[in-house]
């Protein structure tokens, strides 16, 4: 283990203490209350081996990294049976299935390879796999150097910590216009991962990009669909989709990915629900409670958030007295306010919902829960249709 020499920190106007031993109580305690006795800024060294104390995780501490329930012997899961598959299952299969097909595919993660699905290709295709450690902003860059260079990089990466590099995607993918999936794993409420993980910030970020191309799945077969269009198209391209288990419904709606189009999946004649992502799903039960109260609604998926489909919204301004925008993203700079200002602008002179989350931090919490505390389930989306009505 090599480590910073001392005299680095103290050349920068900064006290180092250090490196001490992260599992010495002791030493930890003696630190600290040194570190609190100084008055200028302090860097405490701490070292630790992530898991010990517990075997297990010693043995394999990417997979205790966030765990679910296990056997506290031997440290095997407590799950019975088969689990459904997840998004991020269902990427890892697909970007395999590509790097078999073409050569030039390559995968990029900032050391979450586990948890963004990369794993799998790091095993296959070692050659084609690059972990450049916890800095996005130089995997960014770095997967822009690929491209440039003839290569077709695949960055997965967490929406919250994208956000680190906005500055590169601009500059450096964007401005260049150049080839770089970004596969953005947990976008919209991510639940037990917590407040500082809720990825409900990066269709605002993304659609002000020029160049750059935004989409997201309502199901698990689209997801599929979305990421192999992405690995063919030519210029940046980004594909959100959620945290767990992957919605398998709508199965029958699997229209080909068409750039820009959206998908209508249930036509009605009186209001049009316009839904990104995983709100389709949820905006399918909303069609469900609408037509109890006799309300007719046309469900469209809307797939891309960038460019959304502007020409269907044209047609349908003429038929639908109520749209409704519907996503699990901030509202500020959001794909509804996007949507809302094309429809105004363009002399809609009907009612604008836009369904999304309000201009503050979402707490930790159960996805469910959330939802409805934020209004954005299915009840809270008929309740708020049903009063602008």
């Amino acid at each position: 283990r090599i480590f910073i020499p001392g005299m680095l920190f103290e050349d920068m106007g900064l006290t180092y203490i250090g490196p001490i031993d992260g599992h010495n109580i002791h030493q930890m305690v003696t630190a600290f209350q040194s570190a609190s006795k100084m008055k200028e800024a302090v860097i405490v060294h701490v070292c630790t081996h992530k898991g010990k104390g517990y075997r297990p995780a010693e043995k394999n501490p990417s997979y205790f990294h966030g765990v679910s329930p296990f056997n506290i012997k031997d440290g095997s899961s407590r799950h019975n049976g088969e689990t459904a598959k997840t998004y991020t299952d269902i990427f890892s299969d697909t970007i395999l299935e590509a790097a078999k097909e073409r050569e030039d595919i390559v995968a990029v993660s900032a050391a979450m390879p586990s948890g963004t699905g990369l794993t799998a290709m790091a095993s296959k295709y070692p050659k084609r796999f690059f972990d450049v450690g916890i800095a996005e902003e130089h995997a960014v860059t770095f997967a822009a150097a690929l491209a440039a260079g003839g290569m077709h990089p695949v960055f997965a990466v967490y929406s919250s910590f994208l956000q680190r590099g906005y500055d590169q995607m601009l500059h450096d993918v964007c401005m260049q216009n150049l080839p770089v999936v970004f596969a953005i794993d947990r976008a919209g409420l991510v639940g037990s991962d917590g407040e500082t993980h809720q990825g409900v910030f990066d269709l605002s970020y993304l659609t002000e990009m020029p160049n750059m191309t935004v989409m997201a799945p309502k199901n698990k077969w689209e997801l599929s669909d979305m990421l192999k269009y992405a690995i063919a198209y030519d210029a940046p391209i980004a594909l959100r989709y959620p945290r767990g288990e992957a919605y398998d419904g709508l199965q029958e709606h699997r229209q080909p990915i068409v750039y820009g189009k959206c998908e209508e999946i249930t036509v009605g004649q009186d209001i049009l629900l316009f839904a990104l992502g995983s709100m389709v799903k949820t905006a399918e039960a909303v069609c469900g409670q609408l037509k109890e109260k006799g309300i007719e609604a046309t469900l469209v998926n809307a797939r891309f958030a960038k460019p959304f489909d502007a020409a269907y919204l044209k047609e349908a301004m003429t038929k639908h007295s109520m749209i409704v925008i519907l996503e699990e993203n901030v509202a500020l700079g959001g794909f509804g306010e996007h949507v809302a200002c094309f429809l105004r602008r363009e002399g809609y002179e009907g009612q604008i919902l836009s369904i999304a989350i309000g201009d503050h931090f979402v707490e930790h919490g159960n996805v469910a829960v959330l939802q409805k505390e934020l209004g954005i389930d299915a009840d809270g989306i008929t309740r708020q249709i049903l009063e602008k009505l």
